[in-house]
């Protein structure tokens, strides 16, 4: 089944237009994602740009492979990016705690099995799934933590402390080693994860990732090959010194010509803006430098640049050099990093979610700039699972699944209608409409004797509706009380479909459905995803209770 994204709350119109009405947007985007045959065009772009160093992305890649034990698929897409017909489908995600939600594996998999229908239809082209490690970010606080279903079906966050204080500048989020402090989350989810067949083998799996001394980015990657490397995902971390140095003479042009590139920029949202709502605020420099284990940004001034946040300046000649000798010190901001991406790798596709999408139409001008071939941007799957106990209450409540995405007031007035002796709402409509008759039928008569007594009617009339209306409230709440076992189970369903008012995706983590269905988990989603309705899908999960 499938649900419209217009049918649920919380989706710009931007992302909308892109889905549905592509011609209100085809000015941001080079490519119509629908329009499957226009790949070929790209295809051939991307395959013959000789200035792309293929050879040393592939050593890049080898080096960071060097101490992992691969499939022999991942190896083979490995080698195969080395190719001048290799096209790579790229996706990415921050590291978040165990994964992350829901979505990132979504992204994973709609990259995997785009690989696989393009190799169906472009016989020319090998096709090689990429997923980007985005380790540079330093926003410390979106990756820290993970939701989860307790015992109790409601929403439990389990939380990584590494013992600094919150404004703390960090650096790069990929370096921070875990401490101690990984215990407490591992306590958390033994006692809060129920007990199945499945929950000693997930965290065994989970501990052999997440280990004190390890790194987010480490960790992160290791998750991923254990769930997704029979499958032949490349991870890459941009993070490495050997991929910022293919990175150099990105950093030394955007360092040299950053004014033309901001006015770009600039120039392109002002247009979104218009219609839109532009997503990521344009900076001056869209380069960030470690200095002294933090991460800041770059940002001109009088004399040359400085770092934001930090005492710290440069000369143009002065942060050249820098770049020049050390471009391990660089990293590039949310607007670059799609540039970084698809200069090291032959992008056919990147796939993201609504808030990559929206923010692609303001990068757009930079692949200009940069003399890039953009890639097409595909939306990633989106889908809920529903679990058989979810199913069999939405059935005896008779709920549709578009009901859970509604308000929750009108789910509850819903719930109560259905299940309730009496139709308040329409006993209180049709005595509100007898009484204001009722009135005005006196008002009538009343103004025959003396007109002044229209005045206490009205008075009257409103002391009674006012009454109703209390009454009304109070019969609500009765209600609410008698079916309060209906209620529970509506909380339980929004719980578990459209947690704290976000999509399930958004908000859960892969480790609940895990520890209850095992290690048979990602095999179904990813039989189960379709990757070209371009709508919300549920999932119905069979068997297990």
């Amino acid at each position: 089944m499938f649900i419209s994204f217009s049918d649920i709350p919380g989706h710009h119109n931007l992302f909308l237009d892109y889905l549905y009405e592509f011609e209100n947007v085809e000015k941001f985007y080079p490519w119509n994602f629908r329009d499957i045959e226009s790949y070929g065009k790209l295809f051939e772009a991307v395959s013959s740009d000789t200035k792309r160093n293929r050879e040393g992305l592939f050593r890049v890649l080898e080096h960071q492979y060097s101490k992992v034990k691969i499939s022999s698929l991942t190896s083979r897409n490995i080698e195969a990016l080395r190719e001048k017909n290799t096209i790579a489908v790229v996706t990415g995600q921050q590291l978040g705690l165990m994964g992350g939600p829901l979505y990132t594996f979504y992204k994973i998999i709609t990259a995997i099995k785009l690989c696989s229908y393009l190799r169906d239809n472009f016989d020319d082209y090998t096709f090689v799934p990429v997923f980007w490690l985005e380790g540079n970010d330093h926003d410390f606080e979106e990756v820290k933590s993970f939701n989860i279903l307790d015992q109790a079906g409601e929403i439990k966050t389990i939380s990584y402390d590494d013992g600094l204080e919150a404004e703390i500048n960090r650096g790069s989020v990929a370096d921070i080693q875990f401490n101690e402090n990984m215990a407490t989350v591992f306590g958390s989810l033994e006692k809060d994860l129920r007990e199945s067949e499945f929950k000693e083998a997930l965290l065994k799996l989970l501990r052999y990732c997440y280990y004190k001394g390890a790194t987010f980015e480490e960790s992160f990657r290791s998750l991923l090959t254990e769930l997704f490397d029979d499958y032949g995902l490349v991870i890459f971390s941009p993070q490495q010194k050997e991929a910022k140095e293919l990175l150099r003479p990105l950093f030394l042009k955007e360092l040299k010509e950053f004014r033309k590139h901001t006015d770009m920029v600039i120039n392109r949202s002002a247009e979104v803006e218009e219609l839109y709502h532009a997503q990521v605020k344009v900076k001056p420099v869209n380069l960030f430098f470690q200095e002294q284990g933090g991460r800041y940004l770059v940002e001109p001034d009088e004399e040359g640049f400085s770092l934001k946040g930090k005492r710290k300046k440069f000369s143009l000649e002065e942060i050249i050099e820098i770049a020049e000798n050390n471009p391990e010190l660089f990293s590039p901001n949310v607007l670059l990093r799609p540039i970084c991406q698809d200069y090291l790798f032959p992008t056919g596709a990147y796939i993201g979610g609504p808030g990559e999408i929206s923010y692609f139409s303001q990068v757009m001008p930079l692949y200009e700039a940069y003399n890039l071939n953009a890639p097409v941007i595909f939306p990633r799957a989106s889908a809920t699972i529903i679990e058989t106990p979810v199913k069999r209450v939405m059935e005896k409540l008779d709920l549709d699944y578009s009901d859970i995405f509604n308000e929750e007031k009108l789910l509850t007035k819903r719930v109560i209608d259905q299940v309730s002796d009496i139709d308040s709402a329409e006993l209180f409509k049709s005595s509100e409409k007898e009484i204001i008759a009722v009135f005005n039928k006196i008002d009538v008569e009343l103004s025959k004797i003396d007109k002044t007594l229209t005045d206490v009617v009205e008075k009257t009339l409103n002391r009674n509706l006012q009454g109703l209306q209390v009454l009304k409230e109070k019969t609500i709440k009765a209600d609410e009380r008698r079916h309060e076992t209906a209620l529970r189970q509506v909380n339980k369903l929004r719980m578990s479909i459209f947690p704290a008012g976000s999509l399930q995706e958004r908000e859960i983590n892969f480790t609940y459905f895990a520890n209850k269905y095992g290690p048979e988990l990602i095999k179904w989603m990813f039989n189960e995803i379709s990757i070209f309705k371009f709508e919300h899908q549920i999932m119905e999960m069979p068997g297990r209770k």
